[in-house]
């Protein structure tokens, strides 16, 4: 059985998250998602709501499943005997930073973690979580960037109405 892991913060979600989601469910036999406690940042969705939306998200893919995990994606991976990592890129400044990080899990993991990289479907070759929570922080239209229940969610943690 094919397996692979898809970590990130996921705050939130976005459809270019999603679009990488729903082709390595296509590629593996089994996806896990993992939502990263990062404490080094300031969250907008805690790990339990981040999570709940990802499995809402994907409750039509049954070869997904959604978990959290803290520390270093190396012991998760051993743990779960899983030995691929999936990456979005969606230019060439995220490649830079995704090869430091793809070669450094494969090092510290002894060679066994490898990296596979998708290249971000051009309709969301834009799309950051950053620039999703810039935008609704001030009620501007993220319809297009998040599925319709994340764009309620994260309107309702700004307290504010999206303008259209």
């Amino acid at each position: 059985m094919s397996k692979a892991i898809y970590p990130g913060s996921f705050d939130p979600m976005t459809c270019g998250h999603l679009d990488v989601i729903r082709r390595s469910a296509d590629i593996f036999d089994e996806v896990t998602i993992c939502v990263l406690n990062n404490v080094n940042k300031s969250a907008l969705f805690s790990v339990e709501e981040r999570v709940n939306i990802l499995k809402e998200a994907t409750k039509d893919l049954p070869n997904v499943k959604v978990e959290s995990f803290s520390g270093l994606l190396i012991d998760y991976a051993k743990k779960k005997d899983i030995y691929v990592v999936i990456r979005g890129l969606r230019a060439i400044t995220d490649f830079e930073y995704e090869l430091q990080i793809a070669q450094t899990n494969r090092k510290l993991s002894g060679d066994r973690l490898d990296t596979m990289f998708l290249t971000t479907s051009l309709e969301y070759a834009y799309l950051s979580s950053s620039t999703v929570k810039e935008i609704a922080s001030f009620g501007g239209d993220i319809s297009e960037c998040v599925p319709e229940f994340v764009a309620k969610l994260v309107y309702e943690k700004y307290g504010v109405a999206p303008q259209r």
